[in-house]
């Protein structure tokens, strides 16, 4: 069977994995860029993919590129903390959480394709169309040579929020829709905040600020601290991850946002590099197979950040295809098997993403106490904070009950 992936991103690259540890041969991954460059800032793999990745024998290349988090702590924009949860093996998973460098991590994934499966991506390759036929299904490519045709058993789409994949099918639905908030991404090198493993989160529903450790303490005392800084209302609205900005006005946003135990605006200044991009997503779709080929990952099912779930979801993806596609009757079979196990699950956390996910406690103490508070408990009852935090964990698969006793995503070969 031959399978050709559309997207070298990460779940482009974990589906070449995956359908190679499952058993699949003939597989190529076409990029629409002339080199993979690993761009980006800092990712969590929650749980739930650091599972797959550690079933698929690359958990420890993947560990190598960042650190895990031990805590994540939520704080009003006065600093106040409002709630606070163990994260990975602290949390009782049998699995960790980590925070990487998405570059890196891409880059990590190239090499470990090129390792494991061969010389099988081709870059320079940009989507124009995919045409279904009985047998298989015809993906056609510019190239800076002419016009390349590719014909496949299976077609996966993970080209991104951009997908053309997707357009094709759903010519109306346009740009993605944005929910009017901006976001500012950077990588500073200052010293540890709080015990230097814990993921915070400052604000509220208008304006927000995470931050958590990439790497380890350096002889500097210093180690690299990824950051995303939100408001509502601001921001050039130019969808591109890589647009980079002056951070000297997002500093001002931030300015009274200096505690005595994180200084955020001095996180945002010292960055080398700030870069915005708004906060989008895309609305859950009532088909994503059409003859052969699929979406997936972000193609699929872009969603807002809240939960840190996008890479993720795209990992459970990529699983989930190669085990249905391996046990199925045929290459259809495997399809619809896939969707139907993935197209419900998303769109369900899809919306908890919309209503701030497990950010919803921020969003809660905004509402009840905007002047901030002295014990959190006379806000919000600690019984509802921990709701919002378990609901969020079984929309998005990594409760730790629901994860420990799940069936493997293997494929026993």
């Amino acid at each position: 069977m031959k399978i050709v992936i559309i997207g070298a991103g990460i779940g482009g690259l974990l589906s070449a994995l995956s359908l190679h540890a499952a058993g699949f041969e003939h597989i190529e991954v076409y990029e629409r860029s002339e080199e993979i460059r690993g761009l980006g800032v800092g990712i969590n793999l929650l749980p739930h993919a650091v599972r797959e990745l550690t079933e698929l024998g690359i958990v420890d290349d993947i560990a190598a590129l960042g650190v895990e988090p031990s805590t994540l702590a939520y704080y009003n924009r006065h600093g106040q903390p409002i709630w606070s949860e163990p994260r990975g093996t602290a949390a009782g998973y049998a699995w960790p959480q980590l925070s990487v460098h998405r570059g890196r991590l891409q880059i990590a994934l190239r090499d470990l394709v090129e390792q494991r499966v061969g010389d099988i991506i081709r870059t320079g390759h940009r989507v124009v169309s995919v045409e279904h036929g009985e047998e298989q299904d015809l993906a056609r490519f510019t190239t800076e040579a002419g016009e390349v045709t590719v014909s496949a058993d299976i077609v996966i789409a993970a080209d991104g929020i951009h997908s053309a994949v997707r357009a094709e099918r759903y010519p109306e639905e346009g740009a993605p829709p944005s929910n009017g908030l901006t976001l500012w991404r950077g990588v500073a090198y200052a010293e540890p905040f709080l015990d230097g493993s814990t993921m915070v989160m400052v604000g509220d529903g208008e304006q927000k600020f995470v931050a958590y450790p990439l790497g380890p303490v350096g002889d500097d005392g210093r180690m690299p601290i990824n950051f995303i800084a939100e408001q509502r209302g601001a921001g050039s609205g130019q969808v591109d991850w890589n647009h980079p900005i002056d951070p000297k006005p997002i500093v001002e946003l931030f300015r009274k946002w200096a505690f005595d135990w994180i200084d955020i605006p001095g996180l945002i200044a010292s960055a080398d590099e700030i870069l915005e991009y708004p906060m989008v997503d895309r609305d859950a779709l009532p088909q994503w197979t059409f003859g052969r080929t699929t979406l997936l990952g972000d193609a699929a099912h872009a969603m807002y950040p809240n939960g840190s779930n996008g890479g993720s979801q795209a990992t459970l993806d990529a699983r989930t295809l190669a085990f249905h596609l391996a046990h199925a009757p045929t290459p259809r079979d495997g399809l619809r098997a896939y969707e139907a196990d993935r197209r419900p699950a998303t769109a369900a956390l899809l919306e908890q993403t919309r209503q701030a996910g497990p950010e919803k406690v921020m969003v809660l103490a905004a509402e009840r106490a905007p002047e901030g508070f002295s014990y959190i408990h006379d806000v919000i009852p600690e019984a509802e904070l921990a709701d919002v935090a378990t609901a969020y964990k079984q929309a998005a698969g990594f409760h730790p009950e629901m994860l420990n006793a799940r069936a493997s995503l293997s494929v026993e070969r």
